[in-house]
């Protein structure tokens, strides 16, 4: 039992270094690198955009209560109501948005990355 689990890490430690050498040498790709920062702009300018939407709705509560009480049609809704669903819907559509480009841009070069760097 112990000659096995003996072994057991030696092969895992193998794995381990080769991991740690393919991990090391696409860090050090400059099109991972680009890769990495195209992504990361593109998050945080889609977290601005909630952002500023979340809290454009959170000033119109806290400044413009008349606005957001505005009956909608004849019915009992008031503004409030479609503004937030809307809100919550571009959140939904902004992940959408980051879904497809990063499934039709940013999937496609890591595999690439990786193909090259035999992975």
């Amino acid at each position: 039992m112990f000659a096995h689990a003996h072994r057991g890490r030696i092969r895992r430690g193998a794995v381990d270094r080769e991991e740690a050498a393919l991990v090391e040498s696409i860090s050090a790709d400059p099109r991972y690198r680009d890769l990495v920062g195209q992504r990361l702009r593109l998050g945080w300018f889609l977290s601005a955009l909630i952002f500023a939407a979340f809290a454009g709705y959170l000033l119109l509560i806290a400044f413009n209560k008349g606005l957001l009480e505005t009956p909608v049609g004849d019915g009992v809704t008031s503004l409030g109501i479609p503004l937030g669903l809307g809100l919550i819907i571009f959140a939904i559509a902004l992940t959408g948005v980051y879904v497809a480009y990063a499934n039709r841009r940013f999937d496609a070069r890591m595999a690439a990355i990786l193909r090259d760097h035999g992975a």
